[in-house]
């Protein structure tokens, strides 16, 4: 035994045990907070986009070109392209833009609903105006969309919506609410919609009491296209559940997208400081919130409180981040135009690790069985918040940049260009 090497530690260990007692927690910043969350620092954010066009390699090595094809919005939260391949694009603001053939037309398309935005997007309070776009399955018969948004109530009070309009072109028109949440207590935050193979509308909601069956918040909803329920709906006729209520247990849903091969609805959640999620959807089931989680508080503790949470008695993820890249917009590509991702499912983070001005696009690949087998980080160098990602009918990849200066970013094979 070695009594002077121990004496030594012991030694150290009062004077580490000291400097600690003194400082109050020995070696570790004192980082400030605000609304219970850590303050952000601002070392990369707001960095400009530049002209591009950008050249990056790939893992799959497939090198592509990343195309600006306008920076011309304000802080654009999502996008869909139309049959013709007229892509609408929202802005939080409360307005509705269009891009035909490259170019952003310059007014605003006009008859939408009011809508209420406040904050600023990515900080803690940002509430959205206009927020995800839906076509009807139908949509070219009968030139429905639909629009979920925050709804104004008057004395400064909101709540969400979503609202059915005929696009004619250059206008919507006949819009009226197919949909509208409780007012007390509100129900807020991020609302992606979609239309499912069933021809049914799906639509996610955020914040509130997850595991509250009477509320609609943090759950995924299932509508038929006029708004109303569902027969077949798995709570109807039980008491204490809304009958709207598909699944239920979400934090906070940014995203929905429709795998092509299955059909399964495919949702993405933002954990807290961690535990960002991808989850397949499916009727009845409960997604844990909050009562499991992956991810940490802001404070930093565990969001539960044994230190590896498991999902027993709850739906797991498919795919999760930790640390959270604040998952956003989500697709699958199908395309042949980059044909080394085809199949594969791409996932906007808005920031990584907390740390703004690190917005990606992540790519997974999955097995034949739906298991991921490996993933990777785009854009990253550009440093945007990458709010949306779509297909577009040309078969390249549209990304959208939640910025002042907020972008349409086009991704393209390099090779041939």
């Amino acid at each position: 035994m070695n009594i002077p090497r121990l004496a030594s530690r012991a030694r150290l260990a009062l004077l580490l045990a000291a400097a600690a007692g003194a400082s109050g927690a020995f070696a570790q910043q004192s980082v400030p907070f605000a609304f219970g969350i850590p303050v952000a620092p601002q070392g990369l954010a707001n960095k400009p986009l530049g002209e591009g066009p950008f050249t990056f390699p790939t893992g799959e090595d497939m090198d592509i070109r990343v195309v600006v094809v306008t920076k011309e919005l304000s802080f654009p939260y999502a996008l869909e392209f139309l049959p013709d391949g007229t892509l609408l694009v929202t802005e939080r603001r409360g307005t509705l833009r269009v891009v035909r053939d490259g170019k952003l037309d310059p007014e605003p398309i006009p008859g939408g609903p009011a809508s209420h935005f406040a904050g600023e997007s990515g900080l803690p309070g940002a509430v959205h105006g206009y927020m995800n776009i839906a076509l009807h399955p139908q949509f070219e018969q009968n030139r429905l969309l639909y629009l979920s948004y925050t709804k104004p109530l008057g004395d400064n009070r909101t709540t969400n919506a979503v609202a059915r309009a005929r696009w004619t072109g250059r206008a919507l028109e006949g819009t009226e609410d197919v949909w509208v949440a409780d007012a007390d207590p509100p129900t807020g935050g991020a609302m992606p919609i979609i239309f499912g193979r069933d021809g049914k509308l799906y639509i996610a909601t955020s914040g509130g009491d997850a595991q509250d069956p009477s509320s609609f918040s943090g759950k995924v909803l299932r509508l038929n296209d006029d708004g109303s329920v569902p027969s077949d709906n798995p709570f109807v006729g039980r008491e204490g559940y809304r009958p709207e209520i598909y699944t239920l247990g979400h934090r906070s849903s940014l995203g929905l997208a429709i795998h092509p091969a299955t059909g399964d609805l495919w949702q993405s959640e933002n954990g807290p400081n961690g535990g960002d999620e991808i989850n397949i959807i499916r009727a009845g089931l409960n997604y844990g919130w909050p009562i499991v989680s992956l991810g940490r508080t802001y404070q930093g503790p565990w969001q539960v409180a044994r230190q590896v949470p498991t999902h027993d008695g709850y739906e797991p993820p498919v795919v999760y981040w930790t640390p959270a890249i604040a998952v956003s917009g989500l697709t699958f590509y199908t395309g042949d135009a980059l044909p080394k991702w085809k199949g594969d499912l791409f996932v906007g983070g808005l920031r990584t690790g907390e740390i703004p001005g690190t917005g990606r696009l992540d790519r997974v690949l999955f097995n034949q069985e739906m298991q991921e087998l490996r993933r990777e980080s785009l854009l990253v160098e550009l440093r945007q918040r990458i709010r949306d990602v779509a297909q577009g009918p040309d078969e390249l990849l549209y990304v959208l940049t939640d910025e002042d200066e907020g972008a349409v970013l086009r991704i393209e094979p390099a090779h041939g260009h």
